[in-house]
């Protein structure tokens, strides 16, 4: 390892140092902890008893060589701190721990798998002139074997019943809640104790990687949730592991996150490093294409309050850990969360910004569904909730997330939040997703938005799929899958996302019928977009098609197979003198292809 650059904080392998390594006699095991008195390791070859560690090389870290110790065992660090403790910790480096409630870090050589994504890897881009559909999910909850408490599917399971799922229904692209383990279910893995542990609840590190190869291997990315913010406050783990904050703030001001968590102390050098190197580790060792990047509100200002001012050791950080994943790994995508007007979250390094590749537009999400929310009398009035995101839309790369936050602690689930009773919920939900899918940015959506459950999501239990047995859930899956087709078939729809040419407002001052127009175009190719986001038919609809001869249906949401009332949409429209004069429906959108 490079001492230098780990104390510099520009570290981002020291993995590959620290925690336990196959050597030439067994384990050798290594744990940096400045300020410890004393450390043993403990484990399942010696009784749990503990052999003495030895310092090595400035004093700041600690070795030992143990023969007996063999791959699958459990071991963990008894540190005498200074604070006059002696508690056994997991192993901050460790590559795989025991299943909650047990704690113990688990040897395991992450070097044993052999990848076959080479082809994969080899075309990977960050997505931004291609389809980006992205589909959220938490692994523990998509399905499950049985209601019985741990009945997960694992790793190794997982593929089969994924994959075809998600090709049928049109997604390129999955995103996992975050995978590093965590003792606790309701923290959904944002309260973690092993940065580079995968979670034992579905399995092992190989059968993980073995999972996202199989992925790739069936052109499907594989993105996963980081957390690089705060820590879980179990004291087994990160938690005054040397006998001192080593890892946090020591003042609680700062160092209690929102959550209740520990907020890592970005302005240390070694946990930079730290982050860095796991934030590699999940890309370099288990071939991730990306990572959403939890809460970074919170680290570009103060517990994330503007008004508390920018956090200027977190920001250096940031940028210093994005420059060096996107330097090792090109096409990975790097996305980040965040709420803020922070100017630039989306500008390269060079540039003065953050370094992502895309920032998830909050902004969008809540005036979408705030306008969604209202009663069809009053959207005239918040019409332009719909036209604002284009004011803005180019001064980042920006992702449109419908996430699991959207379906979760008493805000209900999208179709749930549309307005009206059950089955008017359906033909604006199917609207809303025509928006989505058509406006500029790459996509983002939870499981079970798919079929329009609207159940809150709840990690203790899979998806209501026996809703498919219900005409007007399964009919908005079909519309669903379909519209993702369209969405990945057309190049308007996604090559020219970031270029204020590929978008052009055809009708944006319909506020007295709640109709929207727009075109997506890409080179040749061009799309238009009509919505009807009243509750009344909306005849003599007149507009004009520059350009156009004739419009070809490619999907309308009031069609009978998704739940709709027409049985044959027209399918080819002939325009008089450019001219189109449409009939719409209720709640209703289009999407034609101009020819």
């Amino acid at each position: 390892m490079d001492f230098q650059k780990f104390y510099q904080g520009k570290a981002f392998e020291v993995y590959q140092y620290l925690g336990a390594h196959p050597s030439g006699k067994g384990f050798v095991f290594r744990t940096f902890a400045p300020r410890a008195e004393a450390i043993s390791v403990i484990g399942e070859w010696n009784d749990w008893e503990g052999q003495p560690m030895q310092k090595v090389y400035d004093g700041n870290f600690w070795e030992c060589v143990i023969p007996e110790a063999k791959s699958g065992m459990m071991y963990k660090y008894r540190i005498h701190g200074a604070d006059d403790r002696v508690l056994d910790h997991c192993d901050p480096y460790g590559f795989m721990m025991e299943k909650r409630p047990g704690n113990a870090s688990i040897i395991w050589d992450i070097t044993q798998f052999q990848f076959k994504d080479k082809k994969w890897l080899a075309g990977r881009t960050d997505g931004k002139q291609g389809p980006l559909n992205i589909y959220e999910m938490h692994f523990g909850s998509w399905r499950r074997k049985s209601e019985d408490v741990d009945d997960w599917y694992g790793y190794d399971e997982m593929a089969d019943l994924l994959i075809p799922y998600l090709k049928q229904q049109g997604y390129n692209y999955i995103e996992i809640m975050p995978l590093a383990e965590h003792p606790c279910d309701e923290s959904w893995g944002y309260q973690n104790t092993g940065f580079f542990s995968p979670t034992s609840r579905y399995g092992t590190p190989t059968e993980l990687m073995d999972f996202i190869d199989t992925c790739h291997q069936a052109e499907i990315g594989v993105i996963m949730d980081f957390v690089p913010v705060h820590f879980a406050v179990d004291d087994y783990a990160l938690w005054h592991y040397d006998g001192t904050a080593l890892y946090a703030y020591p003042s609680s001001d700062v160092g209690v996150s929102e959550w209740g968590s520990c907020n890592f102390m970005h302005s240390r050098p070694d946990v930079r490093s730290f982050l860095q190197s796991s934030a590699n580790y999940w890309l370099e060792m288990y071939h991730f294409d990306g990572l959403r990047m939890d809460a970074v509100s919170n680290l570009i200002y103060w517990q994330g309050d503007e008004s508390r001012g920018e956090n200027a050791d977190a920001i250096a950080f940031l940028k210093n850990m994005n420059a060096g994943l996107k330097k090792a790994h090109p096409t990975a995508i790097l996305a980040a969360e965040d709420s803020t007007t922070y100017s630039g979250v989306t500008k390269s390094i060079r540039e003065g910004g953050l370094g992502f590749d895309y920032k998830w537009d909050m902004g969008w999400m809540h005036d979408t569904l705030e306008l969604f929310q209202v009663a069809p009398e009053y959207r005239t009035r918040d019409y332009h909730k719909l036209t604002f995101s284009m004011q803005y839309f180019y001064n980042e790369n920006y992702l449109l997330p419908f996430s699991h936050d959207e379906g979760v602690h008493g805000k209900a689930t999208i179709a749930q939040k549309m307005n009206g009773d059950y089955e008017q919920k359906f033909p604006q939900a199917r609207t809303l997703y025509v928006y989505m899918m058509t406006h500029p940015g790459k996509k983002l959506n939870f499981m079970g938005n798919e079929f329009a459950q609207l159940r809150e999501w709840d990690e203790s239990r899979e998806q209501d799929w026996m809703l498919l047995d219900y005409p007007l859930h399964d009919g908005f899956r079909q519309f669903m899958a379909d519209l993702n087709q369209i969405y990945l078939k057309y190049p308007a729809l996604w090559k020219e996302d970031y270029n204020a040419h590929g978008f052009k407002w055809l009708d944006c001052q319909s506020d007295s019928r709640c109709i929207y127009a727009f075109e997506r175009i890409a080179a040749t190719e061009k799309l238009l977009v009509i919505l009807n986001l009243s509750d009344k038919k909306q005849a003599y609809y007149k507009l004009t098609i520059p350009d156009g001869s004739k419009l070809k249906l490619l999907i309308d949401t009031d069609t009978e197979c998704y739940g709709g009332a027409i049985k044959n949409p027209q399918q080819i429209l002939t325009l008089k003198n450019g001219m189109a004069e449409l009939l719409l429906s209720p709640f209703s959108a289009r999407i034609y292809k101009i020819i």
